[in-house]
């Protein structure tokens, strides 16, 4: 199957994932923003509020907040309700250095507003590819 879209970004962490985009036009704090056991996104007034980031493919612009977000991402990856990927606009730190321990392949200076909530996305190491359905990763 041919995806609709090809997209071509900086690589922050390789590897390979795919799965349901999860789509925020706002920035996400992990620290108190995502609880880390449950992969819920618990930030009052965040367009994702009561979504849940686990097996998702999370785009969103950026990250912010506090440092402790690394470990915070960490632990949803040790809880076993980590994003699948993480795609950004443009990466900070925070997200960086969360996506690299927690090894959740990231990728940014992508332009996002290609990506829909539902689309399907294959993320391999700087390329993402969005589907209108399903494929293997």
């Amino acid at each position: 199957m041919e995806s609709t879209t090809r997209l071509q970004g900086r690589v922050i962490r390789s590897g390979r994932a795919a799965g349901r985009a999860l789509v925020s036009s706002e920035p996400i704090g992990f620290l108190g923003g995502v609880d880390p056991d449950t992969g819920v996104v618990v930030e009052p007034n965040h367009p994702l509020n009561g979504h849940s980031v686990a097996g998702r493919v999370l785009v969103f612009p950026t990250g912010k907040g506090s440092t402790v977000g690394s470990y915070t991402i960490l632990r949803l990856a040790r809880n076993g309700v980590a994003p699948a990927a993480m795609l950004n606009a443009q990466s900070e730190a925070i997200v960086a250095v969360g996506a690299i321990i927690a090894d959740i392949p990231m990728v940014d200076q992508l332009a996002i507003q290609f990506i829909q909530d539902g689309d399907w996305v294959v993320v391999e190491d700087g390329t993402v590819e969005i589907y209108d359905q399903p494929v293997t990763a």
